[in-house]
């Protein structure tokens, strides 16, 4: 018995390390996303469909991932009743468990309307943290009681993966941006040197003066002066 558990726990170490390293291998964050929905899908047991639902700021709460129409419908009852295991899972507790979703108490209003999309029970995990912003991964089911102790257990080993893959989506995303912006602001950096005779310490002085009084990013004061030869004037 226990040599049967030990090589069932080195099945799903070694199918949970495949799936860490086919995340790692996706282009960007939305192909992360996209990958760690159908891959729960696949791996938690009870899973007929999930969803991935984030907070940008604590305010504007999104599906961003899915495995089909069903969870966007879900998560859109949730929205309209304010109320919901997954918003629950963002902001409360990580891990929310609901057997018998019409049966359940704790969310009425929503309630009233899953179970006329035929959701019988849901799981959720919290995904990340990260200052104002929340994700949550969402696991769906047509009948009562799909999901297992074993589905929490996979559920939050897969949820661990899933959290690392696309924070390193996000960093790289990051990465990204910055270079552009760096770029950015070198090229509009040699218009000014160019056009005035100015040194690079001179050239970016000048920028960060018009982006203060301006009031406009430095990014995008350098993005525009890229593309049209032109600084905005104070006042305009």
């Amino acid at each position: 018995m226990a040599d049967h558990t030990a090589g069932e726990s080195q099945d799903l170490a070694t199918h949970l390390t495949q799936i860490a390293r086919m995340l790692q291998q996706q282009g960007g964050e939305q192909a992360t996303m996209d990958a760690i929905v159908h891959a729960a899908v696949g791996t938690i047991p009870g899973a007929e469909h999930a969803g991935i639902m984030t907070v940008l700021r604590r305010s504007e709460v999104r599906t961003v991932a899915t495995t089909g129409d069903l969870p966007c419908e879900v998560d859109q009852a949730q929205l309209e009743a304010g109320q919901g295991p997954c918003l629950t899972a963002l902001f409360d507790e990580k891990i929310v468990s609901v057997p018998d979703l019409e049966q359940d108490g704790r969310w009425p209003l929503f309630v009233e309307r899953a179970v006329k999309l035929e959701v019988a029970s849901m799981l959720s995990f919290q995904l990340f943290v990260e200052n104002d912003d929340l994700g949550a991964l969402n696991l769906y089911a047509s009948g009562v009681n799909a999901f297992s102790d074993e589905s929490e257990h996979v559920g939050s080993l897969f949820a661990g993966h899933a959290a690392i893959a696309l924070s390193t989506a996000q960093e790289r995303r990051h990465l990204g941006e910055a270079v552009q912006t760096r770029d950015l602001i070198g090229q509009a950096k040699g218009i000014l040197m160019e056009r005035h005779g100015l040194d690079a310490d001179q050239a970016f002085a000048a920028l960060t003066r018009v982006s203060q009084l301006t009031n406009t990013k430095l990014r995008d004061l350098a993005e525009q002066l890229t593309r049209t030869g032109k600084l905005p004037k104070p006042g305009h």
